[in-house]
């Protein structure tokens, strides 16, 4: 049980981080598209899919920064690798969420 508890007061951490919230933001908007174009459930667990493993992703990359920037305060190449690599795992995972989402959305439309 414990935990749990220390999970949730993790993830309750994550929703201050600015771009956690503005993964969430997006999220929310994904899912208020999915509401108006009345998706199947099969679309529906893909959205939350994708939405999950970008916010996922989000907080994996915030805590690799921060840790980076404990273990090493002031500018170093090597972590700024380490940082920038993070970063585009999300940027991949954020950009397949996109493809699926404008795919699911075409299907709708067209």
């Amino acid at each position: 049980m414990k935990k749990f508890r220390v999970a949730f007061e993790g993830l309750t951490k994550a929703f201050f981080d600015r771009s956690v919230q503005i993964q969430l933001a997006l999220g929310g908007l994904a899912v208020a598209a999915g509401a108006v174009l009345q998706l199947t459930l099969i679309e529906w667990m893909l959205v939350v899919v994708c939405i999950g493993t970008v916010i996922a992703a989000e907080i994996l990359n915030t805590c690799i920064e921060r840790l980076a920037d404990f273990v090493q305060p002031h500018q170093d190449p090597a972590i700024k690798v380490i940082k920038d690599m993070a970063s585009a795992a999300v940027l991949v995972l954020s950009i397949m969420a996109l493809v699926i989402g404008v795919l699911i959305g075409l299907n709708h439309l067209i």
